[in-house]
């Protein structure tokens, strides 16, 4: 049996590759015909996509960096692993709240420029330290916008703090919604958030419509002196809007996980260097997740976290499985069944699902897939891609 061949453009975390049986998987970082990969930051956008590749994960969320369109046009589906870094951003999300709410960062700064013999310390310490009263996060109102595996995790953590939550999420899923604390309050609207909370955590992917979801408009609703922290996406808040409003003192404090000229030495934000989900143990769980995602698309055809592919799932039947990547259209399960037929092959059964443009067909049948069956599939006008599973 041929092994599959994973193709990694990052360092993967170790426990993650030991998930794939050596007997059956090579890994390496140079691959002329992979089968998948694995990635975390490599920009695949200019990367030259082999014939042989069947499937990419991303070790991570964010899939910023993988052409998703090109990817999908040639029936690759692409993976990621929402929810293995929630408990890292969360804790991270806390002590962005605790740095502003104390002036922790601004306190430091002080203290390690203050010199003299230690009892002269000690006096301006005491001296000086009204400078960096703080409030309590006790009482005081959390605002979540995005209420999926990170932003639950945060408005639940926040209630055990004593906080008063209160989420946006139109688009919430009823697993999440589970999940999520009875006390929280639901807003009507981003601008209905931000006129009623102390702080402010923005957990929305970066798209077209969340470009600068936080902009000047919207700060003019912003709660006075609130603090707002992004570990999400740059690009959704608009970074002048909020210069301007911390300048007015509208805006308190930003706290945020991406420096820029504009901010990072600019009073009242505490830039972080991206640590959001940079823990041991978010990058072996995002890695594990990956890995075994690959590994079940690519022995069985399920599809679980894909970005631009239905969930597929359909329990092995005992025989041979194929994979049937095409457009979107009709007639295509018939011109599936149709070529499989003419081989006198009994179909065992059945998965079709659709998401968008695209279409997978999952096909259990009594014997192993001839060739001449892959080959008239391929020919059918709109399938992107067959495989043998």
């Amino acid at each position: 049996m041929a092994k599959y061949q994973i193709l990694t453009l990052n360092n993967i975390a170790v426990a993650a590759l030991d998930r794939f049986p050596r007997g059956r998987y090579e890994v390496a970082s140079e691959l002329q015909h992979p089968d998948a990969v694995l990635v975390r930051s490599h920009r695949m956008h200019d990367w030259p996509v082999p014939a042989s590749l069947k499937a990419v994960a991303r070790a991570g969320v964010g899939v910023d960096n993988i052409p998703i369109d090109a990817l999908s046009a040639r029936g690759i589906p692409v993976f990621n692993a929402p929810g293995a870094n929630a408990n890292a951003v969360k804790e991270l999300v806390l002590a962005g709240m605790l740095l502003a709410a104390r002036h922790i960062t601004e306190g430091w700064l002080y203290a390690r420029a203050v010199s003299g013999a230690d009892e002269e310390i000690s006096r301006q310490v005491e001296a000086e330290k009204k400078r960096f009263r703080g409030i309590e996060l006790r009482g005081r109102t959390l605002g979540v916008v995005g209420l999926g595996a990170i932003g639950v995790q945060v408005a639940n953590a926040a209630h055990g703090l004593g906080m008063r939550v209160v989420g946006f999420d139109p688009n919430i899923t009823v697993s999440n919604a589970w999940r999520l604390s009875a006390q929280t309050e639901h807003a009507r609207s981003v601008g209905d958030l931000l006129q009623q909370a102390d702080f402010v955590t923005l957990h929305v992917p970066l798209g077209e419509s969340t470009r600068h979801l936080i902009n000047a408009q919207r700060l003019q609703c912003v709660h006075p002196g609130a603090t707002l922290l992004n570990f999400a996406r740059e690009g959704i808040v608009d970074e002048e809007a909020v210069s301007d409003a911390l300048r007015e003192q509208r805006l308190g404090a930003y706290v945020c996980d991406f420096p820029t000229n504009l901010l990072q030495s600019h009073p009242g934000v505490v830039c972080l260097p991206h640590l959001g989900a940079s823990t041991v143990e978010s990058e072996e769980n995002s890695a594990v997740a990956a890995v075994e995602r690959l590994r079940s698309f690519l022995e069985d055809g399920t599809v679980s976290h894909s970005i631009n592919f239905p969930d597929m799932d359909m329990p092995r039947s005992g025989g041979h499985r194929l994979l049937v990547v095409n457009a979107n259209v009709p007639h295509m399960i018939e011109r599936i069944s149709k070529a499989i037929a003419a081989q006198d092959i009994n179909i065992i059964d059945l998965l079709n699902r659709s998401r968008g443009d695209l279409a997978c067909t999952l096909v259990d049948i009594e014997c192993p897939v001839p060739e001449a069956v892959l080959k008239d599939i391929r020919q059918v006008e709109g399938v992107l891609a067959v495989h043998a599973l």
